[in-house]
């Protein structure tokens, strides 16, 4: 447990369980609670404009003085494709029609990459948050050494030993092991590239054998004896998405929490038909149909994005839920309805952490 008392002495936790960033569902609270209880909270600001990020970050503030953690994408700007685009809208014309709404002319790029967002870098030198962490591959060099000079520990996504390579060589400091199980974007760099779609695992023992980087397993650990295992496997700490989302701290609706205590939290699907890129999240009506047989591939991300956005907010609004984005990893049907703080005391009582009372 070396490498984990250094890493916990090293950001000023108590605890090696980081709670995802997981963007549109953690909030200032939910972030706040996890770091109160001795854990790293994470913040998911990808989506956000910069206003509304430093926002959340001071809104966090507000609720500890504890460490966490902001999340930045690094995706490629989206490929315009306008004959590709057209016919994804087009195949999509009966949702928008069953929605309410007519089929847009066009799709916009709605989330700007950190790689371009010069507005975001600025802000986050000026507020030094903690920790920030990439996912879908790395700023430029120039960015990553202004952030750790700052005193700003680095994090990045890798889902197998190439990416890890690369993480290591741009100079970040862990490295965030995302195996195929994990809900939610895959933090793949190159979405067209073959993805050997590795294990927690798998990859946890793979790069063990291949960096000193602090490991820091993601995807399907969803309580303390999977944590207890993967620690054992060579993780230094663990992050856990699914499991928090069912906190009453995180954003997620009623629908979402609701499909996460039924039977449809049994069946998730990794697939570009949401956003694009490859994500995985509880099978709904538009992934069924984004994949059924014939069906023209999705627009790139985020532009498929904007797509599904836009019907689910017209859909919600008459009570259908069927086109929501309700990310969700493998281990979903073992979320547990219980606050922040309470699920971290557990993860550490299950694995034998924290004795029990």
């Amino acid at each position: 447990m070396q490498p984990t008392r250094k890493f916990l002495e090293r950001l000023g936790i108590r605890h090696p369980i980081i709670q995802a960033p997981m963007a549109g569902v953690a909030t200032p609270a939910l972030a706040a609670a996890v770091s109160n209880a001795g854990g790293l909270g994470s913040l998911g600001i990808a989506t956000s404009t910069t206003a509304k990020a430093r926002q959340m970050i001071e809104q966090t503030r507000a609720l500890t003085e504890r460490p966490f953690n902001v999340n930045l994408f690094c995706h490629a700007p989206a490929k315009r494709d306008a004959e590709r685009e057209t016919a994804w809208l087009e195949h999509l014309a009966p949702l928008f029609a069953e929605a309410g709404l007519e089929l847009p002319s066009a799709l916009d790029e709605i989330y700007t990459s950190f790689i371009d967002n010069t507005e975001t870098f600025e802000m986050l030198l000026e507020l030094k948050p903690a920790v920030v962490s990439f996912h879908f591959g790395l700023p430029s060099a120039d960015r990553i050494a202004s952030l750790r000079n700052a005193g700003i520990y680095t994090m990045a996504t890798a889902t197998c030993p190439r990416e890890a390579r690369l993480v290591e060589q741009a100079g970040i400091d862990a490295i965030v092991a995302q195996g195929i199980e994990a809900g939610g974007h895959r933090g793949i760099f190159d979405p067209s590239a073959t993805d050997e779609c590795l294990s927690t695992m798998v990859l946890v023992r793979l790069l063990s054998r291949q960096t000193a980087l602090p490991i820091i397993a993601a995807g399907g650990i969803m309580d303390g004896y999977a944590i207890k295992s993967v620690l054992d496997l060579g993780a230094t700490a663990v992050q856990l998405g699914t499991a928090f989302i069912r906190c009453p701290e995180s954003s997620a609706n009623d629908a979402y929490r609701e499909s996460l205590k039924s039977e449809r939290a049994t069946q998730t699907r990794l697939t570009k038909v949401l956003s694009g890129r490859p994500a995985r999240g509880m099978v709904n009506r538009l992934i069924a149909f984004g994949e059924s047989e014939g069906s023209p591939p999705p627009a790139d991300y985020p532009l498929a994005y904007d797509a599904t956005k836009r019907l689910n907010a017209a859909a919600s609004q008459l009570g259908n839920h069927e086109f929501a984005a309700q990310w969700a990893g493998q281990g979903a049907p073992l979320a547990r309805e219980l606050s922040a703080a309470e699920l971290v005391a557990l993860l550490l009582e299950e694995s034998e952490m924290l004795p029990t009372s």
